[in-house]
């Protein structure tokens, strides 16, 4: 599977979104300098993950941006398809016309294959994401706070 720039990008600014959010609304200059996106590209992601009430927007000094809805009711198939970049892998986008007009021997393999990956990301949410990011946090601070004893680790 390969997941366009634009469904990456949507997922990464969300997930600051999700990690900065309790500091009050952020900025889509903040998110441009955080995650290295362009701001203009964060424009056009933020129009369509707002029309999915998937992000509220504040104006005027001190606006910025929070999530629509609670981390843990967003997947992170929503965000995808927010954007409108789901991956379909059959050739022929679903419409089982594959084969010149007909349905090809392994249309169902690639429409399954759709599928799992849609229910795969339907039940991660973005909740799921930030408690992952702060446990590799958390495990990378105790590797940092006893240098020694991981040094001690590798050489035994």
């Amino acid at each position: 599977m390969r997941l366009s720039t634009k469904g990456r990008y949507a997922v990464t600014a969300m997930l600051d979104l999700a990690l900065n959010s309790g500091r009050g609304p952020v900025t889509l200059a903040d998110i441009s300098v955080n995650q290295g996106i362009s701001l203009s590209y964060l424009e056009q992601l933020f129009a369509a993950l707002r029309a999915k009430q998937l992000v509220r927007g504040i104006r005027g000094p001190g606006g910025g941006y929070y999530l629509g809805k609670g981390a843990d009711e967003i997947s992170i198939a929503d965000i995808i398809c927010a954007v409108d970049e789901w991956v379909e892998f059959t050739r022929c986008g679903g419409r089982e016309n594959c084969r010149g007009g007909e349905r090809c021997l392994t249309h169902s393999l690639w429409d399954q294959l759709s599928d799992e990956i849609f229910t795969f990301l339907s039940e991660i949410s973005l909740a799921d994401l930030v408690e992952r990011g702060q446990r590799q946090q958390r495990q990378g601070e105790r590797v940092e706070r006893h240098p020694m004893t991981a040094g001690k680790q590798r050489a035994a």
